[in-house]
């Protein structure tokens, strides 16, 4: 067995060191990231993404910061100005605000590690959906959902710039009350839905009422435009006829009583079995004639 020198073995050693050397003296960044780089704790520079290189024994890599879109989710419970407890969940989706050094030097020296600025983030959402929820009613609460979190994001917005960051999304997904909360809000709903229904079904029957009104007037003018049409047609009728009698020299007692056969002969159609008088004289069918020839003379 051959053993090795001490020169030999100082040449591995030598080797070896100068191996770690350049390992650590190389490194890369992944796409959309940086390096915030320290020398004896003090910040030196940022390295994009990439093959790097550092001093090892002046420079060490204080933190790689992320400016892709990062997303979490929270659950809280906040209480209305009438004491009811209302449960939320929220996605929130955030991001670095820029890769500018300036930014990126917020992100990395802000806050002591990435749990703590998460930590604050989530304690300020709660507390300012919170500070808004106080101010409404429970039947408030479930209409004005966007408005939570478009008061959320205005709130947020000026700590997150201070901080190197921004409020890309607030999604308030669910909220939920207790659930006796729930039921009552449901009979509630459901009360309001009867009477909705009840009104409108009070509304298509005064409609209906009323164009059945319209259509009987409509119906007892129209009879009675058509009773005086034909009672002005019959008296011109009679007016002619009694006219050309007169010509022709014969007995006006012919027109009368063929008017009244026809009267006779309408009525036994129409009459309903009912009995009716009528004055089948000359001088009642003159009669008769005359009131309607001045009939005649009043519609004309």
């Amino acid at each position: 067995m051959t053993t090795l020198t001490i020169v030999e073995i100082t040449i591995l050693v030598t080797l070896a060191l100068i191996g770690l050397t350049i390992y650590l003296c190389f490194f890369t960044v992944a796409q959309e990231n940086y390096a915030v780089i320290n020398s004896f704790g003090k910040y030196r520079r940022i390295m994009g993404a990439g093959f790097n290189f550092k001093n090892p024994f002046t420079e060490k890599i204080f933190k790689r910061i992320s400016i892709q879109n990062q997303s979490m989710e929270i659950e809280f419970t906040a209480t209305t100005s009438d004491q009811a407890n209302v449960d939320f969940k929220a996605l929130v989706l955030y991001a670095v605000a820029d890769a500018s050094e300036a930014t990126l030097k917020k992100v990395a020296f802000k806050f002591a590690s990435d749990a703590h600025f998460t930590q604050t983030l989530i304690r300020s959402i709660e507390a300012s959906v919170r500070a808004f929820v106080a101010s409404k009613k429970q039947n408030e609460v479930l209409g004005i959902r966007h408005e939570i979190a478009e008061a959320v994001s205005g709130y947020l917005k000026t700590p997150l710039q201070e901080w190197g960051y921004k409020l890309i999304d607030l999604q308030l997904n669910d909220i939920l009350f207790d659930e006796a909360i729930m039921r009552s809000m449901a009979q509630v709903v459901s009360s309001e839905n009867l009477k909705l229904a009840a009104y409108h079904e009070g509304e298509a029957i005064l409609i209906k009422a009323q164009k059945q009104a319209e259509a009987e007037k409509n119906a007892i003018i129209l009879r009675a435009e058509g009773n005086a049409q034909s009672d002005a047609l019959m008296a011109h009728s009679l007016k002619e006829s009694y006219i050309k009698l007169k010509e022709v020299g014969l007995d006006l007692s012919y027109l009368a009583m063929n008017q009244w056969i026809e009267g006779m002969k309408d009525m036994a159609a129409h009459g309903n079995g009912n009995v009716i008088f009528m004055d089948g004289s000359t001088e009642g069918m003159e009669r008769t004639y005359r009131q309607m020839e001045s009939l005649n003379h009043l519609k004309s």
